[in-house]
């Protein structure tokens, strides 16, 4: 019973890390992503280097909080033999290292350029570019974060 309850509490505070960036990415792939399209080039760059020196900053401590508690989740749901806790944590935690490889090779690259302009107060000729390509997986990187958000709520249910 003790594991049981253990392994819920690791699963809800993962949950909650979790969802934290999850709706992060789905605001910017839903509503950041078009806004963005209809600002002027500089301004774009200002905005956007803004929110990722805030973010980048801000977004690894729910981030981290998340995944190491899913990876408890699936150590605790192991040593306790609930096998179908166990793969659905592991799950979870597979679909965030994708995350985590999407972002630090696609995402932060980025960030930090759009970031590093808006601090110094310059333009970006590429800005728009890098967005764009900022753009082609911020889709991607919600669906990840929402299946390891609904793995997680399926650890809770079983």
């Amino acid at each position: 019973m003790a594991w049981d309850l253990i392994t819920r509490a690791a699963a809800l505070i993962a949950v909650l890390g979790t969802a934290v960036v999850y709706g992060t990415d789905v605001f910017c792939a839903m509503v950041l992503r078009p806004a963005l399209a209809l600002v002027a080039d500089r301004a774009l760059v200002a905005l956007t280097g803004s929110v990722h020196r805030y973010g980048d900053r801000r977004m690894p401590v729910p981030g981290v909080l998340g995944i190491l508690a899913t990876a408890a989740t699936a150590v605790l749901a192991t040593v306790a033999a609930h096998w179908a806790q166990a793969i659905t944590a592991a799950a979870a935690l597979v679909l965030l290292l994708v995350w985590i490889v999407l972002y630090t090779q696609v995402s932060a690259p980025i960030n930090r350029q759009l970031t590093a302009a808006a601090d110094a107060g310059r333009q970006l000729p590429n800005g728009r570019v890098l967005q764009a390509k900022w753009d082609r997986i911020i889709g991607a990187r919600a669906m990840l974060q929402g299946l390891a958000v609904a793995a997680l709520c399926v650890v809770l249910m079983i």
